[in-house]
């Protein structure tokens, strides 16, 4: 079984306001994150590590009966590795794969997220990314551009980052044995010397951190 393990516990600094719980074309972000996880056969159940404000919201969408896969909702930690060893603590002993998603990455799709399940269960550490095509360059302090950059390979990380329980549980173990800070769970598999392959989404899948990645994603959504 795959559990889907959804980290919604962040703090909206740079927002002003709660990025999760802004309207989206009339949605709350973290909403749509929950209804395309819901509607993805291969996920068996959900898991929210939040704060106090979106575990009260999330109580009140439950009571809708649309949100039949969330097992849990708990409270998330200092920091964001600490939010998701607390949610593969809440895992199924059944569970066998673990999918960790951004609550604020609401444009995901249930087929994408079943691709990268499916390749987990293959290559056992996979990210859901997208190759960079921007143009890249290097700045100094003072703003002033040094050099180009070479893009060949690059991809930008996206997520759900899905990994076989077990390995995840190790890198994971690692990670807080040794105090390392980590900002995503590929940076887990590295820590550990575990090799992660990417799966392209070839559909938009931006994380909101501003005000304007509102306006964008609402774009998509037409």
């Amino acid at each position: 079984m795959t559990s889907a393990i959804i980290v919604a516990a962040g703090s909206s600094r740079r927002m002003g306001f709660n990025k999760l719980l802004a309207p989206l074309a009339g949605v709350p972000v973290l909403r749509r994150t929950l209804a395309e996880f819901q509607a993805c056969a291969d996920v068996g159940e959900i898991i929210v590590v939040t704060g106090d404000e979106q575990r009260e919201q999330i109580a009140q969408w439950q009571q809708t009966g649309e949100l039949s896969k969330l097992v849990a909702v708990i409270a998330g930690g200092a920091e964001r590795h600490l939010s998701v060893w607390a949610g593969i603590q809440a895992c199924s002993p059944e569970t066998d794969i673990v999918a960790v998603h951004d609550g604020a990455r609401p444009l995901i799709s249930p087929d994408q997220i079943s691709k990268c399940i499916t390749a987990a269960r293959e290559k056992q550490a996979v990210a859901c990314a997208r190759p960079m095509t921007e143009t890249i360059k290097r700045a100094d302090a003072s703003g002033r551009i040094c050099e180009s950059l070479d893009r060949a390979g690059v991809w930008v990380m996206e997520t759900p980052q899905v990994f076989t329980k077990p390995l995840l549980v190790r890198a994971y173990e690692a990670v807080i044995r040794e105090g390392a800070l980590v900002t995503d769970e590929v940076s887990a598999m590295q820590h550990i010397g575990v090799p992660v392959f990417v799966i392209e989404n070839t559909a938009p899948n931006p994380k909101i951190t501003f005000p304007s990645d509102l306006t964008l994603a609402e774009r998509f959504l037409l």
